[in-house]
């Protein structure tokens, strides 16, 4: 499955699991020039402008910035980087979010290392890749569905940036350190975004955060 490695495609992995990021850069190097590993969401946006690579296999749950948001802050920026999610979120309303967000490709971690291998020559290929795993859908009707669909998000993508944050269990400080504005900032989003979605505590926001897939339910801890 070698090809000549002056004409390979290059890669950009991303994965808060080291161990995961050093076995699956294992396994696509002998096809793809493996260009950068980073784990967390902000060093992915920084990594890929940098960069530029042919394509992106990234994680949803990441730290600092979410793949689904990075994902959406590269679509504009790097029209010609194809970026795969490869996942535990078995969610096909996830994977549709993806696609909306400027994904070519959605697979399971669970799947078989040929299939994503699949998945990067469709995508690299100019086409698309949704596992089978997760949807019995057509793959046309899929993507259509996903890319002609309303996003469930009712928040901005500053405010995401905050929620993940502060779902993560950082100090508004922190939080405000992370993204460069000021803590009065970032409580005027958390508590705009309580009022706007109806909720009363910082409870009921870090479960509304699990459900967008921003942190896992293992990560759950209230905000300060």
């Amino acid at each position: 499955m070698k090809r000549d490695l002056t004409d390979r495609p290059r890669l950009l992995l991303a994965d808060d699991h080291a161990i995961l990021l050093e076995a699956f850069k294992r396994l696509l190097e002998p096809v793809y020039e493996v260009v950068g590993t980073v784990t967390n969401g902000r060093a992915l946006v920084e990594a890929a402008l940098r960069l530029k690579p042919d394509a992106i296999v990234a994680d949803i749950g990441m730290p600092q910035l979410n793949g689904l948001d990075a994902c959406e802050e590269l679509t504009g920026q790097l029209p010609d980087t194809r970026l795969v999610f490869l996942t535990v979120n078995e969610d096909p309303d996830i994977a549709a979010e993806a696609i909306r967000r400027g994904a070519a490709g959605y697979l399971l971690k669970k799947a078989v290392a040929s299939e994503l291998f699949t998945a990067l020559e469709r995508v690299l290929s100019g086409r698309f890749y949704i596992t089978p795993l997760i949807s019995s859908e057509p793959l046309a009707v899929f993507i259509a569905r996903a890319q002609h669909g309303h996003g469930g998000h009712k928040l901005s993508l500053r405010q995401r940036e905050v929620l993940q944050l502060l779902a993560e269990g950082r100090a508004m400080k922190e939080a405000a350190d992370l993204l460069k504005i000021s803590p009065r900032t970032i409580a005027f989003h958390k508590y705009t975004m309580m009022e706007q979605l109806g909720f009363k505590t910082s409870a009921e926001l870090v479960q509304y955060a699990v459900r967008l897939g921003l942190v896992s339910s293992e990560e759950n801890r209230p905000s300060t």
